[in-house]
């Protein structure tokens, strides 16, 4: 699955989730929910871009 990557260097796993707000392991960034925001920086979902 495809990795996200916020401006702030964190990148979103696919395969880690974010459980601490409440994003299952295995949920794929089109089911991420809109108003999750970055857990390192608090940036939008909408600024992330796919990761190398």
């Amino acid at each position: 699955m495809q990795k996200w990557e916020c401006p702030c260097g964190y990148i979103y796993d696919p395969e880690e989730g974010d459980h601490e707000n409440g994003v299952e392991p295995g949920t794929p960034w089109e089911k991420v929910p809109e108003d999750w925001v970055c857990p390192k920086c608090g940036a939008a979902k909408e600024e992330f871009w796919e990761a190398d």
